[in-house]
């Protein structure tokens, strides 16, 4: 009976050492994913209540709106991963919802920067403004050329890139794709790109003559 009682012992503690080998393997995996949208409407309250007081038992949304998965809080789960830097290169921002999870990462210390178009960054429903007067660093082009790039990174080593606008009209009604990638080469030509963007693009380099 001790000779089965130990064969069972052993048994459990192999199965729970691969258990641990697993999650360990899928937690080290880099990140490969492909989000399709349109999106449905959604309400991404919980995901935003947890990433602002994280273990704090969410509160009941009184919006009428589903919180399932989806493409759009798959992203939005993958921005709130940021712990140090977010850098957003953006030709249109109009999503309140997008808005509302960089803001809150900005205020959770996570050091924010976005690019984008000076045309469209004055059009009816842009969040721009408002992430500035948040506090946030914008800087956008000066030429006739559009600044057309769609892209993020987050904490630089995950890539955010696609066909995607951050608008609500784009996430909820056109056919786009978002992929989302740990991979250090790819993330290194975006990172470097938005680095000499984000200088070409400093005021204080602005001629007005």
């Amino acid at each position: 009976a001790g000779s089965a009682g130990g064969t069972v012992l052993a048994a459990a503690v192999a199965v729970t050492a691969v258990a641990l080998a697993v999650a360990a393997w899928r937690r080290a995996r880099p990140v490969r994913e492909v989000l399709f949208f349109p999106s449905p409407p959604s309400c991404i309250e919980a995901l935003l209540a947890e990433a602002a007081e994280p273990g704090t038992p969410a509160r009941p949304c009184t919006c009428p709106l589903p919180s399932g998965d989806t493409a759009l809080s798959r992203l939005v789960r993958r921005l709130l991963s940021a712990r140090r830097s977010l850098d957003l290169c953006l030709f249109s921002f109009s999503c309140p919802q997008l808005a509302r999870t960089v803001q809150l990462l900005h205020r959770r210390g996570v050091r924010v920067r976005l690019v984008t178009d000076s045309l469209y960054m004055g059009l009816h429903g842009s969040q721009i403004g408002r992430l500035r007067h948040a506090g946030i660093q914008v800087r956008h082009d000066q030429h006739s050329g559009y600044m057309h790039h769609k892209f993020a990174i987050v904490d630089r080593k995950m890539l955010i890139t696609g066909s995607l606008n951050w608008t609500t009209q784009a996430i909820q009604s056109n056919r786009e794709n978002v992929l989302v990638v740990e991979d250090a080469e790819y993330v290194k030509a975006f990172q470097d790109e938005f680095e000499r963007i984000w200088e070409e693009y400093n005021p204080a380099n602005y001629s007005f003559f």
